[in-house]
């Protein structure tokens, strides 16, 4: 017997499609092309943001992200950091810390600008103590030292003060600035950019001579609330009820609510609008604790009391700057209240855009002097930076 094999029975199932593999090949190749080249795209676009003048690489990072669509991804990257390593409470600062500055604020200022005598004992007025937020003084905290003087008198004194009762290891620097000074304000490369400006975005050489002091602008443009204006040149709009930083033909500045105290007249040269005001007619504004990051800024993390910086105006014209760590709009608005503002606005805030240093004098260039130690270089001005900033002159 013969055995057979039947035949095979036609299966019931399609036969499944397919794509032929030359076909195959050449979607897989354009897709890793298209991936390639955004690489290649994105790299060459972060390298070139990490090229431009500058001093802090991952603050380069950051700001490329957000304005590349990947704020979410910074910020909650800044949110963990926060939540890891939040401002301490209680205890109280390094003895050391009060002495220090007003060690430096002393014999920190060189020829032209000499602090002291050669006794080391100022024989000029000083301003009246601040009272400290925290409660009873420490020794030192809130006593005026001069920083920059001349025979004329003192024209920039710091102190430093404890920001409230929670935040009390803290120290928040504060500056007086003598009205006599002339102040100029210079934008930024990126914000609000050099284009039509009377300004550079950096002290250049040729005023090296005669400079007292330096510190921060305002929140980008975009989020300030209001413009900027240089000698006819504006960038955005100065907006009615923006709390204003106003310098006049003659050198001299103000701080004021735009259309309320301050307004466009000839003798206007700038105006930095940022936020509304913190200070208006000597008394603090009612909204401080409304919306905070809505109407005070979005903070690294989202924290509240986190680095800030603000500038107010005195009775008698001089100008009062704040600026530390773990402030509250609440605890800026009353150092700077109890500084003597009757006038006073938020500037910038965050860790790396709050700064303030005086000035003395070497050989080749101006010699920086940190208020408090923020985290950028103190001779951060001195080379082209991407926000603006003011600078103080002596008279």
């Amino acid at each position: 017997m013969v055995l057979t094999t039947p035949p095979a029975r036609p299966s019931s199932r399609p036969k499944a499609y397919r794509r032929p593999r030359r076909r195959t090949f050449w979607i897989r190749r354009a897709v890793l092309t298209v991936v390639l080249v955004a690489l290649v795209a994105t790299g060459w676009l972060l390298a070139g943001a990490l090229r431009a003048p500058g001093d802090d690489a991952p603050t380069k990072l950051a700001e490329w992200a957000r304005d590349h669509g990947l704020g979410p991804i910074v910020t909650l990257a800044e949110t963990i950091q926060y939540r890891l390593n939040p401002p301490a409470t209680g205890g109280s600062p390094d003895p050391a810390q009060l002495a220090a500055g007003a060690h430096e604020a002393v014999t920190g200022s060189g020829t032209g600008t000499r602090a002291a005598t050669a006794a080391g004992t100022p024989q000029v007025p000083l301003q009246q103590r601040i009272t400290s937020p925290a409660g009873a003084a420490l020794p030192g905290e809130g006593v005026w030292v001069p920083a920059v003087r001349t025979a004329s008198g003192p024209l920039v004194q710091v102190t430093y003060v404890r920001p409230d009762t929670v935040h009390t290891s803290y120290l928040t620097g504060v500056a007086w600035m003598s009205h006599r000074l002339r102040f100029v304000l210079h934008p930024g490369f990126e914000d609000p950019g050099t284009s039509g400006m009377s300004q550079a975005d950096a002290i250049t050489r040729s005023h090296y001579a005669g400079l007292a002091a330096t510190f921060n602008g305002g929140f980008k443009m975009k989020d300030a609330g209001g413009g900027y204006y240089d000698h006819g040149t504006t960038i955005g709009t100065l907006t009615a009820g923006a709390a204003s930083f106003v310098v006049y033909r003659d050198g001299h500045a103000t701080v004021g609510t735009w259309g309320v105290d301050v307004s466009m007249t000839p003798d206007v040269v700038f105006v930095r609008q940022n936020l509304k005001p913190l200070v208006q007619n000597g008394a603090l504004a009612g909204n401080l604790d409304a919306n905070v990051q809505g109407s005070w800024g979005v903070t690294v993390g989202g924290g509240m009391a986190v680095w800030r910086s603000g500038i107010g105006v005195t009775a008698a014209g001089d100008l009062v700057y704040a600026g530390g760590n773990a402030l509250t709009v609440s605890a800026l608005a009353d150092v700077l209240h109890r500084a003597g503002a009757v006038q006073a606005m938020q500037l910038d805030i965050n860790p790396a855009w709050v700064s303030y240093m005086f000035y003395s004098h070497g050989t080749h260039r101006p010699v920086p002097h940190k208020l408090v130690p923020f985290q950028r270089p103190a001779d951060r001005y001195l080379s082209a930076t991407s926000r603006d900033f003011v600078a103080a002159y002596l008279p």
